[in-house]
């Protein structure tokens, strides 16, 4: 049986990968340009295949699914929508996915030094789920 730093860990992945895929379908309607919608939808195909190893991993536990903070994706939603509402350029959605990537490292960073004792296995799907926010990010920067 998994230790709890295991489970809290795997948990925080979870809601952080929700989180990604909530945002990145929050601004594709407004993605106009061909190219942005291509990257938006390679990372939001990241996220979602990512999101099934941690479902199917949280299973092997007989553990759930952690939602992201109601507040949070709340908030996050309303800044998306405001800022889209009135600018929608490629440059504003980049910049909105870029801040979200930067928020998502620092918080898996976070739970990793939070959650120290987590296993090797988990701590690989925060690993992973870094890697694709830095790689997502990187690849906006030609936007912004």
């Amino acid at each position: 049986m998994p230790n709890d730093d295991t489970i809290k860990l795997l948990r925080e992945c979870s809601a952080g990968v929700e989180m990604g895929i909530a945002s990145i379908n929050d601004v594709m309607e407004y993605a106009k340009e061909e190219k942005l919608h291509s990257i938006l939808q390679e990372y939001l195909d990241k996220h979602q295949i990512l999101r099934n190893d941690i479902s199917q991993k949280l299973d092997t536990y007989h553990d759930d699914e952690k939602s992201p903070n109601p507040i949070a994706k709340a908030m996050s939603w309303v800044k998306t929508h405001v800022n889209l509402l009135m600018d929608s350029s490629s440059k504003e959605i980049a910049t909105l996915m870029r801040d979200g990537c930067d928020m998502g490292i620092k918080s898996i960073q976070r739970y990793l030094e939070q959650y120290p004792t987590a296993n090797a296995e988990v701590k690989k799907y925060a690993d992973r789920l870094i890697v694709i926010e830095r790689e997502f990010h990187d690849k906006l920067d030609q936007f912004v």
